[in-house]
């Protein structure tokens, strides 16, 4: 009897692991998915750095034209995921969105790579290996340039607004209660900054030593490997169903409460007034925002309802679901809008760029740093702290309490703006020390001139901005994801890219007012192209002042917005 047992207890620990094994979803899914975009990431940043020389010489364009090219593509680029995650919360679904991405992206590389190898398919230059191109490109060869950046600028978007929320619908309850969700958070983001490290440095390496072909044909491998291994793993991922059409929910429940307005709220609080999902366990809608509630009040069953129980007119009535999700979107616009100025912040690397150029770069006699590389410190101190927060401070603190302790999304996002504002207090200290500097040394008039001072007083600004975005960005995906309905996860794990690229206009509407502003009067700007004429130092202590001031916002909006989903505030 005891061997039959035995026997039994054998037999159904492998039913169990061949039942395991067949699951779907999991964390063994998600390499492949952040790999994707990981790839995806150091592809197309990989391009961008020497790409103004690769369309200056190799296309004949003159210089404005080029930039004008690229800042379109980048512009198209950061809107195309929003749009992206539309189309896959409403319509497509998110596997189908990325696997559309990936083949895009992959399409488009090859497009450009084809351009290197193929004479024909750019402008004929004089000589083999001439640095200068003077003929203009046909209206084919133009068709193919403007081809492949138009497929690689879908292709981001559709891997980059999908990415994140597919990982999150991999995870079961089980593993967002043991914290793996968050480490997910953390750990994507790394990954992504890692290989746009990576993209910024080695492939620019390539592209610069080894030429055109070579350098623009590993963004292809890459892409094509990380296509591939997206597509093998498909049997092992969770398909989250597609619910209802996003944008026209939302668009109804503004119709039908706008319809529904003389209704009184007052007078229908009974729980079967309100029109529910089958299934649902909404059964009235919340009290915030109650207006909204409107949209969902059953005046007369029999003439709004069929029999299977579906509003005759979903523009005249919505369910309490739908009125939730447009709810919640609202709520955490407020929060959302936080991060721009946090995007400001990090829109002035230019500025940066021009300081370190007149700083002392030496590390060793013989050894000097790129001014365009200080950007790298950043990216390495960003994967820096996620390593120290994820795997140094959360085990020990979670140790000492004897309880699981990890900092909740708003307070994350605190963080970020608050560090955000010491990163900027640095460089108004730093940049006032260097023009003081330069007028002692007679550079006034010498705006490329070297002042004795080492650049490397430009590295805790970047410390400090690493962890302002990791802690920022981390914290803004965590609460959007966790805050908004599953059915809108797409959408919720764009909304921190949306609001970058709002970040870029207002930076350039900030940039635009303080030149003319402090330019009049025939007085030199704060932002003059001589850096030591100028007054850089007033300029960013209006920034610091203006993002000190957007801390203060925030602390508003958390507080008025009151306790998370997750119970961590």
């Amino acid at each position: 009897m005891e061997h039959i047992s035995e026997m039994e207890n054998a037999i159904e620990e492998s039913l169990l692991s061949k039942k395991n094994s067949n699951a779907k979803g999991g964390f063994r899914t998600l390499p492949f998915i952040i790999a994707n975009e990981a790839f995806e990431r150091l592809a197309s940043l990989g391009l961008m750095p020497n790409m103004i020389l690769y369309l200056t010489r190799q296309y004949g364009m003159q210089t404005a034209g080029a930039t004008n090219f690229l800042l379109l593509w980048s512009a198209v680029s950061n809107l195309t995921p929003f749009i992206g995650a539309v189309l896959a919360d409403s319509y497509v679904g998110r596997y189908s969105m990325i696997a559309f991405g990936s083949v895009a992206s992959l399409l488009g590389m090859i497009l450009l790579w084809l351009t290197t190898l193929i004479p024909m398919s750019k402008p004929l230059c004089e000589g083999f290996l001439t640095d200068s191109c003077n003929n203009s490109p046909t209206t084919i060869q133009f068709l193919i340039l403007h081809s492949s950046f138009a497929l690689m600028s879908v292709g981001a978007g559709g891997i980059r607004s999908s990415s994140l929320a597919f990982g999150v619908d991999q995870l079961t309850k089980r593993d967002k209660d043991a914290g793996i969700q968050e480490s997910y958070f953390s750990w994507y983001y790394a990954a992504v900054s890692m290989s746009s490290l990576i993209g910024l440095t080695v492939v620019v390496y390539i592209q610069d030593y080894m030429g055109w072909a070579v350098g623009f044909g590993i963004p292809v491998i890459l892409m094509l490997i990380a296509t591939v291994s997206f597509f093998l793993a498909s049997r092992f991922y969770v398909m989250a169903e597609v619910k209802r059409n996003m944008l026209s929910g939302i668009a109804q429940v503004l119709v039908a409460s706008y319809k529904n307005r003389f209704l009184q709220l007052s007078q229908e609080t009974e729980n079967g007034t309100y029109h529910q999902e089958k299934g649902s366990d909404l059964l009235m809608p919340t009290e915030n925002l109650r207006f909204l509630n409107k949209a969902c009040i059953v005046r007369n069953p029999s003439q709004d309802l069929t029999p299977e129980g579906r509003a005759r007119n979903p523009w005249n009535l919505c369910t309490v679901e739908q009125v939730e999700e447009l709810k919640a979107l609202v709520k955490v616009v407020p929060i959302w809008s936080t991060g721009i100025m946090m995007g400001v912040n990090m829109s002035q690397g230019s500025f940066l760029v021009l300081e370190a150029s007149s700083m002392n770069r030496h590390i060793t006699p013989n050894f000097e740093i790129p001014a365009g590389s200080f950007v790298s410190f950043m990216i390495v101190s960003l994967i820096l702290w996620v390593i120290i927060y994820d795997r140094i401070l959360v085990p020990v603190v979670s140790k000492i309490r004897g309880y699981p302790a990890k900092l909740g999304a708003k307070k994350k996002i605190g963080v970020g703006h608050f560090t955000s504002c010491l990163s900027i207090a640095s460089l108004v200290i730093v940049e006032s020390i260097r023009r003081k500097i330069a007028i002692e040394q007679g550079y006034s008039d010498q705006p490329e001139a070297v002042v004795n001072m080492s650049a490397l007083w430009l590295l805790p600004r970047q410390i400090l901005n690493g962890l302002a975005e990791c802690s920022n960005v981390i914290g803004q995906n965590e609460f959007f994801l966790t805050e908004l309905p599953s059915s809108m996860a797409s959408i919720a794990s764009s909304l921190n890219g949306l609001g970058f690229s709002l970040a870029s206009l207002v930076a350039s509407f900030i940039l635009s007012v303080v030149d003319r502003v402090s330019g009049g009067g025939g007085h030199e700007s704060w932002i003059s192209s001589n850096i030591n004429k100028g007054h850089y130092d007033s300029y960013y202590c209006l920034i610091c002042a203006l993002s000190f001031l957007n801390f203060i916002y925030f602390i508003y909006c958390s507080k008025s917005y009151g306790p998370c989903k997750d119970s961590r505030k």
